[in-house]
């Protein structure tokens, strides 16, 4: 673990190599799974406040999930998190006809909940401060491979999203100790 600013950051993020491989994959990490993802009070406003022109894009299931029990709702963990359906699928992710799912949000031009935004990276509250840690997820195989074909390092291909969640400052911070980090490796 590495400390930037506030945060604690996992090793994992400065050494493990991704790259998503839509062309492979399909988005199929917004229809799998068994919970929603994580979203914050402020981002449930700002849906919240859009839903009127998002629910003609979703799917007539997702409306009635969104109708019967909300945008979001409490997970096992405690976490606030996106609704979904059957079990499995984003509220806000559709597939269209060559089987790509997109999301309903983003697709409206709007910024999508920073945890989808983020993914594979995960933030947890570690007592004042916010972990950063990579979720490794077996439906992300060729993203992986991907990541080692291009040696794309995670915390390089989330840029803009950690950018987005933690400011360019923190973000060249993350730079400079992965790059001593792998400095400090080569001379062992």
């Amino acid at each position: 673990m590495f400390v930037i600013q506030n945060t604690l950051v996992s090793l994992d993020v400065l050494e493990k190599e991704f790259c998503c491989d839509l062309e492979r994959c399909k988005g199929c990490c917004c229809v799998e799974g068994d919970a929603g993802a994580p979203v914050s009070d402020e981002e449930l406003a700002v849906i919240d406040k859009e839903l009127p022109s998002l629910l003609p894009q979703m799917t007539p299931q997702a409306r009635e999930v969104v109708e019967q029990q909300g945008l979001s709702y409490i997970d096992q963990t405690g976490e606030q998190v996106l609704s979904i359906v059957n079990g499995k699928d984003c509220v806000f992710a559709r597939t269209d006809n060559n089987g790509w799912t997109y999301c309903v949000i983003e697709k409206k031009g709007m910024a999508k909940p920073i945890s989808c935004h983020l993914y594979p990276i995960r933030l947890n509250q570690v007592g004042e401060m916010t972990g950063v840690a990579y979720h490794r997820w077996d439906i992300c195989h060729c993203a992986r491979q991907l990541g080692c074909k291009l040696h794309i390092p995670l915390y390089k291909f989330l840029r803009e999203p950690l950018i987005r969640r933690f400011g360019e400052d923190w973000y060249n911070e993350l730079d400079l100790t992965a790059t001593e980090w792998k400095k400090q490796c080569a001379q062992k």
